[in-house]
């Protein structure tokens, strides 16, 4: 078992720069599936994350990645804030 997650770790490393942005945002395309996207993002948060924001304009709903949090699901429309990643900064979707 602890093989299988060194490999996944470096398998990780090949797709991922070692430095990883403290935020980002995924906007769903009317083309994109949904979980690839979200298995995208959960890949951001455990290479090291602390806010990514998935965007879906189809189901009217943003996902909200958070560093060691539950992925949180919210309504369009709405004011997303940077919180403490990026204080002040606000979009409204």
């Amino acid at each position: 078992m602890a093989f299988c997650k060194q490999l996944k770790k470096l398998e990780q490393r090949k797709k991922f720069p070692p430095l990883v942005p403290d935020f980002a945002i995924e906007l769903r395309s009317e083309t994109d599936r949904l979980v690839p996207i979200q298995g995208k993002m959960q890949e951001y948060i455990e290479n090291g994350l602390r806010l990514g924001w998935l965007i879906n304009p189809q189901d009217k709903q943003v996902e909200i990645y958070r560093l060691l949090k539950a992925v949180e699901v919210i309504q369009m429309p709405a004011i997303l804030s940077g919180e403490d990643i990026l204080p002040g900064f606000e979009l409204q979707v």
